[in-house]
């Protein structure tokens, strides 16, 4: 929908370190029913993928207008920048990582309208916190009492008492900018911004209507992020607040107004000094003895602090005594204190002497020349760990893998591997020493991070289905998940490798945490690029694949509510017949189901290939001419061979119900849609026997599908992982080869000799003008 010439509304955002949040921010704006706005997206030199996730949607939407700064400036200087490009009558300004709720244009419309359009619309907002539990702001009552009216500020001083942002409000921008509004430098600025467009106001309106959703993030935010000094501007902006009021003295209201704003200054000085992680204890003398000056400099005539133990407080900041508000500091207790205590409330359980000899080793020396790495919970060495691994071994020959591995694989490990077995001493002596620490799922609750460490998460997939903090409401598998738990282990993570940008934005917002995420590809997937013609015929000979027949992997996922046992979704018998005999059916249960009797005696009969137990899914996608899946990650991967991706989701309303998901797979939208698309049997097979599932229309949805998901994957991202995390390498090289120019390893036919490859999208245009008729 093209953007108005003078819209209703210019919706400012300031991007900056929101590549988890921003998509969803800007989207909760264009998807509103109430059309006649713009968004101003400033991207503020942010260092990850905000400034990219902008473009694109403004790409599908003219009304999202993209500015990039040429240095950063912080939000104030960002929300400057917004205004300077706004056309719209009211000035809206949503931070990067916030949204706003369906209809709140509309409703912020009609009330404008209502009011005869104000200076200033007041409206409502929550917390959102990463628990998912949702706190109403203190802001109900107070407009309430003035709904339907259009008051003036200094009328209804008990307005001052809504949080001091500007997001929950608009501003009618003649207004704002006739004011000569602009937003400061540093922290704090917000508030500074109320109190003086609140003071000039003569037209003010409320709207009883939750607008914004305000996040609560556990990372991230300017507030936590900041240096402790960054602070102290809060006493500089208030100084500005009390300059601009001094200018309108005279104005009736004004002395009553300025004593208001002084309890609330007083009031935030407090609240900010009470929060240790803003102001430390080494900082806490100098910012007491700041506050209490402004304290003595401002105070208006004949002020009187409030009543109770907020009025003690404000006398003992006026007295700067450190001493005795060292006294009344577990009466301004935080939140904080309980989020420092999870990681001590867990209780490590084992024998007396393992957590004995844990401990000790953990006060020894961090041995910088030692890995530890771990796949799917001890598992067959695998996945991108074991790629990372053997790219470690090439890149940074002096650093020594072991790897975590159960009894029960332990004997199919592949040479050269060297093996811990878990809860040895040896296990937690090389947790407690090794300076690096790779896995794909989680090290166990009891290990500790310790100064020096390197943890190095890799993930096992693509998320289609929901992860991380987004599970807690899906039933199916929050019931089963201690969050909190989830929490202590991302934030052990130094780096979480990412294998596209729906991955980042994925891993950045689900998982909060202090992580820098690596944009490298998925390291298991390097083998798609460097394996040979040769390495397929022999994978397929071990599999005993006749070199002319055509192999179809059925690779299923599992489901949150039957793990104890494999049950097909598919008629397997039906479906191998189906298929005739030029065909073979290769079917992989997922790893979580133990062996079923009835694969088992499929495979017996000769029906189909069992490869459940393959200790490689990367063989059985090269050995495959064509995958078969529902909702597994398997599909990702396996789109960078460009080969026929069918899907089969019989189930797929009650999954994204029950298990919930990231994008509609079954839109048929390029980009979404892998291939050919089916939800019955039925129609499963009839795209084997129409052709359709290496069609034409079925290529181009998987064009489009790999440009979306396997954007990194190029065969060189174990490399790039390597020389970051183990080289210390600042610049992620090799650079990404783009899709276009990529060569997967040759499909089986080409391999087998049974006629040239069907032409990949980047040969098109060089067949067309050749003349060539294949």
């Amino acid at each position: 929908m093209p953007a108005a010439a003078n819209p209703r509304f210019s919706v400012i955002v300031p991007v900056y370190g929101v590549e988890g949040y921003i998509r969803e921010c800007i989207e909760s704006v264009t998807t509103q029913s109430y059309p006649d706005f713009e968004i101003i997206a400033v991207d503020d030199c942010s260092l990850d993928g905000s400034g990219a996730i902008i473009d694109e949607l403004a790409a599908r939407d003219p009304r999202v207008r993209p500015v990039h700064r040429a240095e950063n400036g912080g939000i104030g200087a960002a929300r400057n920048t917004g205004v300077e490009h706004a056309r719209g009558d009211y000035l809206l300004f949503i931070d990067g990582d916030d949204s706003i709720r369906p209809g709140s244009l509309q409703a912020m419309a009609d009330r404008l309208a209502e009011a005869e359009d104000p200076e200033v619309l007041l409206f409502d907002h929550v917390r959102t916190h990463v628990d998912g539990t949702v706190e109403p702001s203190n802001s109900g009552p107070y407009l309430a009492g003035i709904r339907d009216q259009v008051i003036r500020p200094a009328d209804r001083l008990e307005l001052l008492r809504i949080f001091a942002v500007v997001w929950n409000r608009v501003y009618r921008r003649d207004f704002f900018t006739g004011e000569g509004y602009a937003f400061t430098d540093g922290l704090y600025e917000d508030a500074l911004m109320v109190y003086t467009s609140m003071a000039a106001a003569q037209r003010v309106a409320g709207l009883e209507y939750v607008v914004v959703e305000y996040r609560q993030r556990r990372v991230g935010s300017s507030m936590r992020s900041s240096t402790p000094r960054k602070h102290f501007v809060i006493f500089e902006q208030y100084r500005r607040v009390f300059a601009y009021l001094d200018g309108l003295a005279g104005r009736p209201g004004i002395d009553e107004y300025r004593s208001t704003v002084f309890t609330r200054m007083i009031s935030h000085f407090l609240f900010t000094f009470a929060r240790d992680f803003r102001i430390p204890k080494g900082h806490r003398r100098a910012y007491l003895k700041q506050a209490s000056k402004v304290y003595r400099d401002l105070e208006p005539a004949g002020y009187t602090p409030p009543p109770g133990i907020l009025g003690l407080k404000f006398k003992v900041l006026k007295s700067g005594s450190y001493t005795g508000f060292e006294g009344l500091k577990a009466v301004n207790g935080t939140r904080e204190a309980s989020i420092r205590s999870l990681g001590r409330s867990k209780r490590w359980g084992g024998r007396k002497a393992l957590r004995a000899y844990y401990a000790v080793q953990r006060r020894l020396p961090v041995d910088d020349n030692l890995a530890v790495y771990s796949a799917y919970w001890g598992r067959t060495p695998g996945c991108n760990p074991l790629a990372v691994h053997e790219a470690a071994k090439r890149v940074a020959p002096g650093v020594r893998g072991v790897w975590v591995v159960n009894q029960e694989y332990a004997g199919s490990l592949q040479p050269g591997i060297k093996r811990i077995a878990p809860a040895t001493f040896g296990y937690w002596k090389a947790l407690a020493r090794a300076k690096y620490l790779v896995n794909n799922v989680n090290f166990p609750d009891a290990v500790i991070k310790r100064p020096g460490q390197i943890h190095l998460q890799t993930h096992h997939g693509t998320p289609l289905k929901r992860m991380g903090l987004d599970q807690q409401f899906y039933p199916a598998v929050s019931r089963s998940m201690d969050f909190e738990k989830l929490l202590e282990r991302v934030d052990r993570w130094d780096w979480s490798v990412s294998s596209n940008q729906h991955s980042t934005e994925n891993w950045e917002r689900v998982y909060p945490a202090d992580f820098r995420t690596l944009n490298t590809g998925y390291p298991r997937n390097d083998v798609y690029y460097r394996a040979t013609a040769a390495d397929v015929r022999r994978i397929r000979a071990e599999l005993g694949i006749a070199h002319d027949k055509t192999a179809i992997l059925y690779a299923p996922t599992v489901r949150d509510h039957q793990k104890d046992a494999f049950v097909s979704r598919l008629d397997l018998a039906r479906f191998a017949r189906e298929l005739g005999p030029d065909f073979v059916l290769l079917v992989r249960a997922h790893y979580f189901y133990g062996s079923d009797p009835e694969l088992n005696s499929l495979a017996e009969r000769g029906a189909l290939v069992d490869v459940s137990r393959h200790p490689s899914v990367e063989e059985l996608c090269l050995a495959a001419d064509a995958l078969v899946t529902d909702y597994s990650s398997i599909m990702f991967d396996y789109a960078n061979l460009d080969r026929p991706i069918v899907t089969y989701a019989d189930d797929w309303e009650a999954y994204r119900t029950c298990r919930g998901v990231t994008f509609d797979l079954l839109s048929g939208e390029p980009g979404e849609s892998p291939g050919v698309l089916t939800t019955t049997e039925d129609e499963l097979i009839e795209a084997f026997r129409s052709g359709a599932w290496d069609g034409e229309h079925a290529a181009t949805l998987r064009q489009a599908f790999r440009e979306r998901f396997c954007a990194w994957d190029d065969g060189f991202a174990a490399e790039r992982v390597a020389r970051r995390v183990f080289l210390g390498e600042e610049a992620l090289r090799p650079p990404v080869v783009p899709v276009a120019e990529r060569r997967p390893a040759p499909s089986p036919r080409a391999a087998e000799g049974l006629g040239a490859p069907r032409p990949r999208a980047a040969d098109q245009d060089e067949l067309t003008a050749a003349g060539s008729d294949h």
